[in-house]
């Protein structure tokens, strides 16, 4: 079973971290990164889950990545039955700049789709995406409350503004595991100081000392840049939001532009 778990956010660098790490002699990866277990696959068994694993060695430990935990609702309690003691790290980024770029992620993948001869994913511009986000996803997410084992790939897909209030999926974290247990990174602060930050997370798991050569950027996607009123009208949409999870959790971030 994992030693500790990269929660997300989604679109927040948890590749870079996840990466990062496994290349420690004292990691070794599970055997795919994201195994969406808690969210996704919770009709599988433990054991299911416990096989992706490797076998327990002494002075190693192994986790896994997936993005999508921190958001999904009943994630949290199953963890906490399961593994309580796990380690959670989490990343968070600039909400308007993670929702930018999981509408980049959905076009590529539109790409990708249509020459598999499959549906695009996305289908609005970005504005129309985010205006609309709360009445298009309005039964997916009453069917995920209302069912622990509901998984919705639509919002998975299209929650561009709800993946960004944190402070409302930190309350769910927060009230079943002590916040020792919970490691928060700002994204920005991994991409600009990557080796302070692996420095940070290595003594949060009390792995010995070791840096890498590199620090290479995985899933690093190039797309034009946001109208400015559209920015605007972001930035007045998560002030609040980011203003709530500063005074929940102690911090201050430079996201307000």
């Amino acid at each position: 079973m994992p030693d500790f778990i990269i929660i997300g956010a989604q679109k927040c660098g948890t590749t870079s971290l996840y990466n990062y790490l496994i290349q420690h002699p004292n990691v070794k990866s599970a055997l795919q990164k994201e195994l969406h277990f808690f969210d996704k696959r919770f009709n599988k068994s433990i054991d299911w889950y416990r096989s992706h694993f490797p076998v327990k060695e002494k002075n190693v430990i192994t986790g896994e990545a997936s993005p999508n935990y921190i958001f999904h609702p009943h994630t949290p309690q199953k963890i906490s039955k399961i593994i309580p003691s796990v380690k959670l790290i989490a990343l968070l980024r600039n909400p308007i700049d993670r929702a930018y770029s999981h509408y980049a992620h959905n076009l590529r993948a539109n790409r990708i789709n249509l020459s598999k001869g499959q549906k695009e994913r996305e289908i609005l511009s970005f504005e129309e995406a985010i205006k609309s986000e709360d009445s298009r996803l309005y039964m997916e997410r009453e069917k995920i409350l209302n069912n622990s084992i509901y998984y919705s790939q639509d919002c998975m897909y299209y929650s561009y503004l709800a993946k960004g209030i944190y402070v409302d999926q930190f309350k769910r974290w927060l009230n079943l595991f002590p916040k020792e247990q919970i490691l928060i990174i700002e994204s920005e602060k991994l991409y600009a100081e990557p080796a302070a930050i692996f420095r940070q997370v290595r003594e949060f798991l009390n792995l010995p000392p070791w840096e890498l050569k590199e620090y290479n950027v995985h899933n690093s996607i190039q797309y034009r840049q946001m109208d400015t009123s559209l920015r605007n009208y972001l930035i007045d949409y998560f002030k609040p939001h980011n203003e709530r999870l500063y005074e929940y959790l102690g911090v201050q971030f430079d996201w307000d532009k």
